[in-house]
C-alpha cells in the first residue's frame, strides 16, 4: 500500500478516535486539530480554544486525547501537542 494511502487511513482513524472525546473538549470551549502524521507515525496536534491555554491541558492531553488515539490506532507510535500548556508545579 502506498505511504500516502496509509497516512490517509491513519488520519481517518485518528480523527474518529478524536471524535469520541471532542464533545467533552467542546463542552469546556476547546477542541483539537491534527496538524500532521509524521513519517515516524507520530501525530502532531494543536489544542484549540480553551484547551490551548488551559492549565489542565497536559492532563487532558495525557489522560484523554493520547489514550483515545493509542487505543484506537495502535500503529501510531507517539503523540505530540505543539502548544501544550505546562502545568504549574
Amino acid at each position: 500500500m502506498a505511504e500516502n494511502a496509509l497516512n490517509e487511513i491513519l488520519l481517518q482513524q485518528v480523527e474518529q478516535a478524536l471524535d469520541t472525546i471532542r464533545p467533552y473538549l467542546k463542552t469546556d470551549g476547546g477542541d483539537v486539530k491534527v496538524l500532521e502524521i509524521t513519517e515516524d507515525r507520530v501525530v502532531q496536534l494543536e489544542l484549540m480554544g480553551a484547551c490551548g491555554s488551559c492549565p489542565m491541558s497536559a492532563m487532558t492531553f495525557k489522560g484523554g486525547i493520547e489514550q483515545a488515539i493509542m487505543r484506537a490506532v495502535p500503529e501510531i507510535k507517539g503523540i505530540e501537542a505543539v502548544n501544550l500548556t505546562p502545568m504549574d508545579v
